[in-house]
């Protein structure tokens, strides 16, 4: 299940309380984030205790371009999380509307 930029923005626009995940390297968070929490694609196997009590509840992930999102979204579910939302286009897409 996907989730666009603008229906992100809206929903951020709001100060809706979101489980929002950036999966970019530290270097790309600290040059332009959008207050996500920073877990790198290749450290969310290890960190998915930081997780734990969101398996039934909507986790928002999101990269550059989606596609490293799109990976941290298949090894969520594959750890039990029931309802994982890519951002379509990343920060990239984000960005540009």
């Amino acid at each position: 299940m996907d989730i666009t930029v603008q229906d992100l923005k809206e929903r951020l626009d709001k100060g809706e309380k979101l489980n929002l995940i950036d999966v970019r390297e530290p270097n790309e968070y600290e040059a332009d984030n959008i207050g996500a929490t920073l877990i790198p694609l290749g450290d969310l196997p290890y960190r998915l205790d930081e997780l734990d009590g969101l398996q039934d509840e909507e986790v928002i992930v999101h990269c550059r371009s989606g596609k490293r999102s799109e990976m941290a979204q298949q090894i969520l579910e594959q750890n039990g999380f029931n309802n994982v939302r890519n951002v379509i286009g990343g920060m990239l897409a984000y960005r540009a509307q």
